[in-house]
């Protein structure tokens, strides 16, 4: 798939599960879910203990039928050893130009971690796809965003930190491309007590969101 096309798959469907689990067996179990609720994108965080071994287990299970990411990706050699493990997009927590050159090298999308004006236009203008606006509720929310989508109407952002259900809707009101939600959704007591059908609900519910948002 070329950049636009896996671009374009994020930001139909509006939002991206963030999946920060303790196992890759739990990781795998909740993109399931994830997946049944109508969701078809998910991102793998690198905290998750054999978090590569769950993007490949996820690529050969889904193929093109989910937009799979890997998450909290610090480095450009993490950034390839999660494309080969079947990743098509790659977030990170932080601004770092030679992490954004490695996924542009081979034609991904990075989304790349930014919060001032200045880090934004920085990671835009490095090449990356989109820009991860994070913590974006502690830096005030979807009037941040609004905030930033004044001088930089041009730059994609999705927000992340502290998204939920009710937040959903005004970020993208605001100008956000799409939303990236992770403990709200997955749910980490959730998983604990083996209850992937309340996940599965919840992103119906997300998807929901989306839809009355762009209505």
């Amino acid at each position: 798939m070329t950049t636009q096309e896996i671009l374009g798959f994020i930001k139909d469907i509006g939002v991206v599960p963030v999946v920060r689990t303790t196992s890759a067996e739990a990781a795998i179990l909740a993109i399931e879910a994830i997946y049944r609720g109508g969701v078809r994108s998910a991102e793998i965080t690198m905290t998750v203990p054999g978090a590569v071994k769950a993007l490949e287990k996820v690529a050969d299970k889904f193929g093109d039928k989910i937009m799979l990411g890997a998450g909290t990706v610090l480095d450009p050699e993490t950034a390839r050893i999660c494309m080969l493990a079947g990743a098509q997009f790659f977030v990170t927590p932080s601004l770092r130009i030679s992490t954004i050159e490695m996924v542009k090298r081979y034609s991904k999308v990075i989304c790349c971690g930014a919060l001032t004006p200045t880090e934004v236009l920085t990671a835009w203008e490095h090449g990356a796809d989109v820009v991860k606006i994070f913590p974006a509720n502690a830096l005030g929310g979807p009037k941040y965003i609004k905030a930033l989508k004044g001088p930089l109407p041009h730059i994609e952002m999705i927000p992340t930190g502290g998204v939920n259900l009710e937040t959903t809707v005004e970020f993208l009101k605001a100008g956000a491309c799409a939303v990236a939600v992770g403990g709200e959704l997955v749910d980490a007591k959730l998983i604990a007590a083996g209850n992937y059908g309340e996940i599965e609900a919840r992103a119906k519910q997300y998807l929901e969101a989306v839809q009355a948002a762009r209505r």
